[in-house]
Parts: C-alpha cells; sequence; structure tokens
C-alpha cells in the first residue's frame, strides 16, 4: 500500500486494497488453468490460448491483459509469452514454486470468506477431516505439495543455521514428504535424514526421496505428535507445526524434541512469528491463516518460542528472519 507522508493512506489505495481479492483470484486462476505452463513452449495468441485451455472466449482478453498489468505476462504484438518471474516460479516443473498457492486457492481462500465469523466464533471455517483428505490422493497431492513451497525455500536459511560438520543424522518432525530434509542432505553427503509425520504419507514420502535422489538416506517414522515418542537425531527440525497447536500442546512438543535431541545436538523451529514491536504483513497473514484454518493454532512471538525452548532445557537459543514471512529459533542440547 502506498503512503503519502504524514496523511496516510489515500482512498484510491484503501479502495485497492478492498478489492485485492479479485487480483488474487487472477493469479490463482491462472495457476489453476495451467497458463504459465502452456506458455513455457512458446508465445501463444489469445486464440491459441483458447483452444489449448479449452476456454470460452469471454473475458480472456482482459484476463490476459490483467496478468500483464501484474508483471507475470509480456504482451509481444497478438501474443503472449512468460515474463521472467513466472518462467522461473510458475511452470509446473522441479522448480514450481506455485504449488502452495495452488492449495491456497483450493482450500484458503474459502476459508478466509469466513474471516469475519472466525473472529466472532473463535471456530475454524475449513470444511473436512484432515485424516479424510490425507486419504483422498488428489487432495492429499496438493497438500503434500503446499508444504513442499513452504518449507523448501528455508533450507538455505537453515543450513546456514548450524554447523552441520560435527552432526550425522537429521529428524524432521512434520516432515510431509521428505522435501525440505532431502533439499539438507543433497548438499550434505555425511547426513541421513528421518521423516516423522501421519503414516499416511509414507508412501509418498518414499516416492519423493526417490525422485529427488535421497531415498537410500531417508527413513520414515510414521506416528503422532504428541503420542509417541519422536525419533531422535542430532538435529530435529520443528516447521510450520507448532502455530497448529495451543500453547499447551507448543510446550509439550517442545520437550519432547529436547527428549529426542541427542547430546550436543539443536532444535530448529520455524513458524511465521508476527512480532507486535516489528509486525511483518507475511508473518500476520500467516498466523491469521491458523485462526480460519485449525481450532486452537496461531502464530506466536519470537520471544515466546525463546522462552518454550529455554525452559525445556535448550541452551545458546538464537532467532534470525528467513524468507516467506518466517522466523527461525534454534537452540542447542548440552553435550
Amino acid at each position: 500500500m502506498t503512503h503519502t507522508g504524514g496523511s496516510g493512506a489515500r482512498w484510491e489505495d484503501v479502495s485497492a486494497l478492498g478489492l485485492s481479492f479479485a487480483t488474487s483470484r487472477i493469479l490463482l486462476s491462472a495457476l489453476e488453468l495451467g497458463v504459465f505452463t502452456v506458455l513455457d513452449t512458446g508465445p501463444r495468441t489469445a486464440e491459441e490460448l483458447r483452444v489449448k485451455l479449452g476456454l470460452h472466449g469471454r473475458g480472456l482478453a482482459d484476463f490476459l491483459t490483467a496478468l500483464t498489468g501484474l508483471g507475470l505476462l509480456e504482451r509481444d504484438g497478438a501474443a503472449y509469452r512468460n515474463a521472467p518471474v513466472a518462467a522461473r516460479h510458475l511452470v509446473r516443473g522441479e522448480s514450481y514454486a506455485g504449488a502452495f498457492l495452488e492449495g491456497a486457492g483450493a482450500a484458503l481462500y474459502p476459508a478466509w470468506a469466513g474471516l469475519t465469523a472466525a473472529l466472532r466464533t473463535g471456530a475454524p471455517q475449513n470444511a473436512g477431516d484432515f485424516e479424510a483428505m490425507l486419504a483422498d490422493p488428489a487432495r492429499q497431492a496438493m497438500y503434500l505439495g503446499m508444504m513442499d513451497a513452504l518449507s523448501g525455500p528455508l533450507a538455505p536459511a537453515i543450513g546456514a543455521a548450524l554447523d552441520w560438520g560435527g552432526r550425522a543424522t537429521v529428524t524432521d518432525v512434520g516432515g510431509a514428504r521428505g522435501n525440505l530434509v532431502s533439499l539438507l542432505l543433497r548438499d550434505r553427503p555425511h547426513l541421513r535424514g528421518t521423516v516423522f509425520d501421519r503414516p499416511a504419507n509414507g508412501p509418498a514420502c518414499a516416492e519423493h526421496t526417490a525422485r529427488l535422489g535421497t531415498g537410500g538416506r531417508v527413513a520414515f517414522v510414521g506416528g503422532d505428535f504428541f503420542s509417541d515418542p519422536l525419533p531422535p537425531g542430532d538435529v530435529l527440525l520443528i516447521g510450520h507445526v507448532l502455530a497448529d497447536f495451543s500453547p499447551e500442546q507448543r510446550v509439550a512438543l517442545v520437550r519432547a524434541a529436547y527428549r529426542a535431541v541427542r547430546p550436543g545436538g539443536a532444535l530448529v523451529v520455524y513458524d511465521p512469528m508476527p512480532d507486535p514491536e516489528r509486525p511483518d504483513p507475511l508473518a500476520v497473514v500467516g498466523s491469521l491463516h491458523m485462526l480460519v484454518m485449525s481450532p486452537a493454532g496461531s502464530g506466536y512471538p519470537p520471544g515466546e518460542c525463546v522462552r518454550w525452548l529455554t525452559e525445556a532445557g535448550f541452551r545458546d537459543v538464537s532467532v534470525r528472519p528467513a524468507e516467506l514471512g518466517n522466523t527461525l529459533v534454534v537452540g542447542h542440547r548440552p553435550a
């Protein structure tokens, strides 16, 4: 949003903000239709896109003009091509970063329509059961793609947060299908990894890690965060997990992590952690995701996470910012 000196936002800015759901829907629909993937093979006219994508045609010119105005497409005469950012991130394939946005369009977008109700009642606005979702192959694949897109960009920051030279094993608690742990292992051939998550994700983890070339070095353990012991490791990762639960459950999970981290090892927690003193819009939005999607979850200030780790017994606890509105909190278990 643009501000004008000390006078605050202009009405034009406020009006655009109120209608930003339309801009969001334009991008989400383009991903759903596969516009950027189709254009990866070369420029196409509006009519060629209409035929290829199976569209009616009404509104298509405005739709493509909007994508161009948003900087996602470029126009060359009568043809459209991907802008560099779309070519790099929004074409389906190994570097595809739109999986989270696709899942957001299917799950978060409808839930956010109930934000007012969630603020009034405190109740989540998403429909359906988590275990039922994991039992549906199409919905499970979308969910796991979202998790990959959320965690993958954090691999460099997590890698830089620790000295991995003396570490042999890493356990990712809530590691989905092993995407993050595989990225860490590919850059560190001496490491072996374990993914701890719902048993339904085991086959997907085996398939995904094999595709990434780490299958022989990643084990999957199925279980429940609160009723099963966490698999041990020199490093434990707990990412985008604590925000899903109540404060009491977070404390219990951090204490379980302390027991699982080997002496001399470390715990890395990452989540959206909005700081009231220095609010990051991405972190605040990430926290509100938890309001509309979970019974008791929310973001939490970094200082609270530091306290949980310190009270559990971790020492030398540090805080550092990470991508996509996340914060890393790293604690070390004494040798």
